[in-house]
């Protein structure tokens, strides 16, 4: 093996690894730069937890941009960023996937009166509270799939397979909230399931924008309809709260809602049913097949 075929394929792209790596550091070295710049003017306006995510945001756009045009000389359609990727329909099922997904075992819980609702303080109107959310889940959610399923999933799903990329990205999806506050193994495990949901969308939709989608309308929903903890971090809603008075390993506990078995067994069923809408469309394609 030569020095440039430890680096390059015989088609003359870069391997994966080199792929993997070349993007982390444009997207790394972007967004430092961009916090360094911003943060003396954007503190003054965002939260630094806001910042963090429009930083990471602006740093992985640039290295999609970066290794996809000018590095690998490809398209969006392999990353599901083309034009046709992003149809309403596509759109709304992944909103729809991803708000059921979670609004269901959390109405389930409630009626069983393992999850009640508890006054809480309100500051500020409803309204207020649900567009701030919106304004702080819509980077996060879209940078945490450009990151665990944009370029990187693509890339190493050309390189080894669909199966195999999905198990890997899903489980660095899990660990990417490990410092959450309250994460324990199951929390983590049940993020690794949302990992696999999520890929699954993807790879159905073949659009990343429904992935993102899916991400919002989970964690929008969580936050902003049931007011309930999110990945471990409380919120500071108005009127009221929901919080769990059942047993933890199937409400979430501190973790929040989407941390129980109550919402894996609700990914599993909606991306069974999302499986079987796949197999029935008359334009359904194979896991295996990258749009241009």
């Amino acid at each position: 093996m030569t020095a440039r075929d430890f680096f390059y394929r015989p088609s003359g792209s870069l391997r994966a690894p080199w792929q993997w790596t070349g993007f982390l550091l444009v997207a790394l070295s972007v967004g430092l730069l961009t916090a360094g710049l911003t943060a003396p003017f954007a503190l003054r306006v965002l939260s630094p937890l806001a910042l963090s995510f429009w930083t990471l945001l602006v740093g992985l756009v640039v290295a999609h941009v970066v290794m996809v045009r000018f590095v690998d000389h490809g398209t969006w359609g392999p990353i599901g960023l083309s034009r046709r990727s992003a149809t309403p329909a596509r759109l709304a099922v992944g909103f729809a996937a991803g708000s059921l997904g979670i609004l269901m075992p959390t109405g389930v819980l409630l009626a069983v009166h393992w999850m009640r609702g508890e006054p809480a303080a309100a500051r500020y109107s409803w309204g207020h509270y649900a567009a701030s959310l919106a304004a702080l889940f819509l980077p996060q959610s879209l940078g945490e799939e450009l990151l665990s399923r944009g370029y990187l999933f693509a890339r190493a799903r050309e390189a080894i397979g669909w199966p195999a990329a999905l198990a890997i990205t899903s489980v660095g999806f899990g660990l990417l909230h490990y410092a959450n506050p309250g994460a324990t193994p199951r929390a983590i495990g049940i993020v690794i399931i949302a990992g696999f949901f999520l890929g699954g969308i993807l790879l159905l939709t073949r659009s990343l924008y429904a992935a993102w989608m899916a991400h919002f309308a989970w964690n929008w929903s969580m936050a902003a309809l049931l007011h309930a903890t999110v990945s471990g971090m409380p919120a500071l809603p108005p009127d009221y709260r929901v919080v769990d008075s059942g047993p933890a390993w199937l409400t979430g506990g501190v973790w929040g809602p989407e941390g129980g078995a109550a919402a894996a067994l609700s990914m599993a069923l909606c991306l069974t049913a999302l499986i079987a809408w796949h197999r029935r469309s008359p334009r359904a394609a194979p896991f295996e097949r990258i749009e241009t």
